[in-house]
């Protein structure tokens, strides 16, 4: 539905390195990767993803969990078009080839929206006509680039009001409602292999915008307009996965198309904590075992895999935690939850611990900046203290959030009058510069 959060720094390698290695021990995820679980049940496991971030970490668990890849951003007309017939395929052609090399496929997302479309386009006084050609070039040219790339295109994106109406869009006044089979049959044309969508958000349960989702796509199959699946995107709320969700995906199923969950997310009002996260497990592992029980439920994608990647942080203020994976990279409760209702068995991260984990944002050639996240889940803090040794004689040169002290290779650094406090499902963080010279190898830190 909506953007993954772009414009973050880079890691240097050896500071992912560093961040992996300190969160092993509360990172272990199930025995069994989610790809693999989702095979044995005849089901794509994906996961929205930023291209620029396919390294490290990221990469590492987007390439070993997932065997469906979506581009957050990187397909959208305003992204591949953004000067009328001036095209930038490069984040999308690093997606494809990631996804390629790692045995994995893309879902296309997505040709035809109202929103993230180049301002050219929407500025623009078009004829009938004129925007009826736009809209057949632009596909011809996306489809046709990635022919045969791409299992599965969300053609069409969120095409009606919550009563059911048909939303009033730049394609919808300008070409009517003929304008979802039009894109549908400029689709096929494209790439007669690759399966076609309809996706929509609050269409999970049945209601109003659903049956009006139901019936165009009844209607479409009547007519013979290639519709292969509708997508229902699951941006969803702690506590409310609609009790009608597993009804709602058979009767499109029944109607001979396949059924994806697209864009699932469950944000909870922050801050997290013990009882939230286990509310939001049972949550996802519901969404999954929904579709575990219809046969046509092919896909099961997450609208990012971690915290940090989130569109949900910036879009609804004071909410947040929505994926499955914390912004350290370690596999939350709601992680298990998918994996429990693919039939995996897993070993969930010890409970009652707070953590410190430490990573480098940054590094040039005689410095870096460090950073410090105190972490709790079952247990909380009233005050802290974080040690570790050196090993290759890097100095602190100042400290942010944290009071530091090194003497010699040893650094010690203890909260700040404000920040002492980490509750339950909370974190608290500082950061440093230090000089460096010839390596900058990753201490182990203790959490006193």
């Amino acid at each position: 539905m909506r953007s993954l959060r772009t414009g973050l720094s880079l890691a240097s390698l050896l500071g992912l390195l560093g961040t992996l290695l300190l969160t092993a021990p509360a990172a272990h995820a199930a025995d069994t990767p989610l790809r693999d679980l989702g095979t044995a049940k005849g089901k794509v496991i994906g996961t929205a993803v930023t291209g620029s971030k396919l390294t490290g970490s990221y990469g590492d668990i987007a390439g070993a969990q997932f065997s469906s890849l979506t581009p957050g951003n990187a397909m959208k007309w305003g992204s591949v078009e953004p000067t009328r017939g001036s095209f930038n395929w490069a984040e999308a052609d690093q997606i494809v080839d990631f996804a390629e090399a790692h045995g994995q496929q893309v879902r296309g997302h997505t040709l035809v929206w109202h929103s993230q479309n180049p301002s050219w386009l929407t500025n623009g006084s078009w004829t009938s006509a004129q925007l009826g050609t736009l809209l057949d070039d632009h596909i011809a040219t996306e489809v046709g680039r990635y022919k045969g790339r791409i299992a599965a295109w969300d053609v069409v994106n969120e095409p009606f009001n919550e009563d059911g109406t048909y939303r009033s869009t730049l394609w919808y006044n300008g070409l009517g409602s003929g304008y979802i089979a039009r894109a549908l049959t400029a689709a096929r044309a494209a790439d007669p292999a690759a399966k076609l969508y309809i996706n929509d958000y609050n269409v999970e349960g049945v209601n109003a915008k659903s049956t009006a989702l139901y019936n165009l796509v009844k209607s479409l199959k009547e007519q013979g307009v290639p519709i292969d699946g509708v997508g229902l995107q699951a941006h969803l709320i702690l506590g409310q996965v609609p009790s009608t969700l597993q009804q709602n995906i058979q009767r499109f199923a029944d109607l001979g198309v396949d059924v994806a969950i697209t864009e699932l997310d469950i944000r909870m009002a922050l801050p997290a904590d013990t009882a939230k996260l286990a509310q939001q497990k049972a949550d996802y592992k519901a969404v999954t075992a929904a579709c575990v029980a219809v046969s046509r439920c092919a896909n099961l994608t997450v609208w990012g895999f971690t915290d940090s990647d989130s569109w949900v942080d910036s879009t609804f203020p004071g909410y947040g935690a929505a994926t499955p994976y914390d912004a350290n990279y370690a596999p939350k409760p709601a992680y298990y939850g998918i994996a429990e209702a693919l039939g995996g068995t897993t070993t969930p991260p010890p409970t009652g611990a707070c953590t410190a984990t430490y990573s480098v944002p940054s590094q040039w050639n005689t410095g870096f900046t460090g950073n410090v996240t105190i972490s709790c889940s079952g247990a909380s803090l009233s005050s802290w203290k974080v040690t570790w040794t050196y090993g290759a004689g890097q100095q602190i040169t100042q400290a942010w959030n944290a009071t530091c002290t090194q003497s010699g290779a040893a650094v010690s650094c203890v909260n700040a009058s404000y920040n002492g406090t980490v509750p339950d499902g909370g974190s608290v963080s500082f950061g440093f510069n230090a000089n460096w010279s010839g390596s900058n190898p990753v201490p182990t830190v203790t959490l006193g």
